[in-house]
């Protein structure tokens, strides 16, 4: 029994690194397979433990290994040798080799070379190196038949010593049979539980990480959903299997803070679709859920509260690519804009048509106009000259109705229009005489200032006379006698402005906000077209008009004419 207790002790100090591994690196192996910063530190903290470890054991092996019947020698230590020397670097192995070497002459009763050749196993150090890379590429059971393999010669190599030697006979005995099969059965046996114990741990622990590693990633990647969520314009519900809201997104929250405005977002949650609906005005939402979840129905309609409309839709949410229904989704839109924008633009179509229509018949309008002027002419011809003065009369308001129907026209119509590049200075040049004739009439006086750099503009000739003659007769038509007029031109780094300066009494804040509309004049017969045909010149030009005023000081109409650069790349 003696001899039992002597493997059993060997037995377990050799075990000692196995048994302690997974006590003293687990919390190392987390961080490795955790952080790939703190992995190769780990990494060495995990190496050197092993080896100290180690280490101890062997020590603790040659400390008490027996001499069986005072002849065999009984020494485990070459197990945690062989096994730092395959688990681990060849530094570590190196070290432990060499220390295995030093503890010979200290524990040897009678240390010969030939006894330390054999009792330290030295001549399996190299083919052990030589098979770590194989040891390391191999899975567990080839990993416990390399380690029993070389544990086994080694122990070979001890017991067989003596006999080898000469300092011992070799006799047939039954003793000496059982410690020879002891000891295979112990080396087996230990060399599994050895790799079992520090594979165990390894996998443990990689697969431990393994399944913290998916529910991060799940969270995160739940988390990028409930942003995605939060982010989208419309109002989202997600039901499970019951028809309980498992989560909801902010723009949701915001729409039922409409109806409840303490609500908050955990009291929602878990909690039945049915009572929230209802707050909301939308019972009829409760019934399509139901449809998505038990028939697997999509849904989708208009739903009208208070002044409010939206579009809403249900579908059922299914479980890859087979028909089980494991929730649904409630998608609620705030449409109520948008249906006001397409009742506008259908209005906006309609008067576009009557425009169109109207355009049209004052266009026929003016041919029998024509036609009275001239039966008009030839009456006043035939006429005493004491009628003349209403013939002028009747002629002038023909004529002025010729040129409303002319500033409707161009309003209306909104052609597309030639342009070529030109001199705005010729075109203000050759409309200074008109402007000045106008002027002297009225007792008034015109200052030109034009800015000698200016580039030439895409300009159609024909509307931005309109334009300027319109801008210069609305000027005078506002000053009283002796006012000045004063048009400039100012060259920007990305276009051309133009300015019509008037001393009149100014415009009041309430009109000039309605200035460029049809219709809308504040002469006392004015027709309201004038400014609003400035503006469709300037829209066509791809430019902009906009009036400054001040009671009492004037008012000031300023064009600006993109450079032609601008106007192609917008064009």
């Amino acid at each position: 029994m003696g001899e039992v207790k002597e493997f059993l002790l060997q037995f377990l100090i050799a075990s000692l690194p196995a048994f302690l591994f997974p006590l003293t690196n687990t919390m190392r192996l987390r961080r490795s397979f955790n952080d790939e910063a703190a992995s190769a530190d780990s990494v060495y903290r995990i190496t050197l433990g092993f080896t100290l470890t180690c280490a101890l054991s062997m020590i603790l092996c040659s400390l008490f290994s027996p001499r069986l019947w005072g002849t065999l020698h009984l020494d485990f230590a070459i197990l945690p040798l062989f096994a730092l020397m395959l688990y681990s670097r060849m530094a570590e192995g190196v070290f432990l080799a060499s220390l295995h070497l030093l503890l010979y002459p200290v524990f040897a009763v009678n240390p010969t070379f030939s006894g330390f050749i054999l009792d330290t196993g030295l001549l399996l150090y190299p083919l052990v190196l030589f098979f770590s890379k194989s040891f390391y590429r191999s899975g567990r059971k080839g990993k416990v038949a390399i380690l029993s393999l070389f544990f086994l010669l080694g122990e070979l190599m001890i017991t067989s010593s003596p006999y080898l030697l000469g300092t011992a006979r070799l006799e047939k005995s039954l003793s000496l049979l059982a410690i020879a099969g002891m000891n295979i059965i112990f080396t087996i046996f230990i060399s599994t539980l050895f790799v079992w114990m520090i594979e165990h741990t390894y996998e443990k622990e990689k697969l431990r990480m393994q399944v913290m590693q998916l529910s991060r990633n799940y969270f995160r990647e739940a988390e990028k959903l409930q942003q995605m969520m939060d982010a989208a314009p419309l109002s989202i519900i997600l039901l499970d299997r019951q028809g309980d809201i498992m989560t909801i997104n902010e723009t949701f929250i915001q729409l039922f803070r409409r109806y409840k405005p303490q609500a908050r977002k955990e009291e929602l949650i878990h909690s039945r679709l049915a009572p929230v609906m209802a707050d909301l005005g939308f019972e009829v939402l409760i019934e399509r859920a139901g449809q998505s979840l038990e028939e697997h129905i999509k849904t989708r309609e208009l739903l009208q509260s208070g002044d409010k409309t939206y579009f809403t839709s249900t579908s059922p949410i299914q479980k890859g690519h087979t028909d089980e229904t494991i929730g649904a989704v409630v998608i609620i839109q705030d449409i109520t804009e948008l249906e006001t924008f397409r009742k506008e633009l259908n209005h906006v179509e309609r008067l576009s048509l009557v425009g169109q229509m109207a355009a049209g018949i004052t266009h026929e309008i003016r041919n029998p106009m024509a036609v009275v002027r001239g039966f008009l002419q030839l009456m006043q011809e035939k006429s005493p000259p004491t009628l003349d003065n209403y013939y002028r009369i009747v002629m002038e308001e023909l004529d002025r109705a010729n040129s409303i129907i002319n500033d409707f026209l161009s309003l209306a119509q909104n052609r597309s229009v030639r342009m070529e590049l030109c001199s705005l200075h010729d075109i203000i040049r050759e409309l200074t005489p008109l402007l000045w004739a106008d002027a002297n009439l009225r007792g008034q006086s015109i200052e030109v200032r034009l800015d000698e750099e200016l580039p030439d503009l895409l300009l159609n000739q024909k509307e931005i006379k309109q334009l300027i003659l319109n801008l210069g007769r609305n000027g005078m038509e506002a000053m009283g006698e002796k006012g000045e007029l004063t048009i400039e031109t100012r060259k920007r780094v990305d276009g051309v402005e133009l300015s019509v300066k008037d001393q009149g009494p100014g415009i009041p804040a309430a009109q000039r906000e309605r200035l460029f509309e049809p219709f809308y004049t504040t002469k006392s017969q004015g027709t309201g077209l004038g400014l609003a045909l400035c503006l469709s010149i300037m829209e066509r030009h791809s430019g902009k008009i906009s009036v400054q005023s001040e009671e009492g000081k004037g008012t000031t109409f300023t064009v600006f004419f993109p450079c032609p650069e601008n106007v192609e790349s917008w064009m």
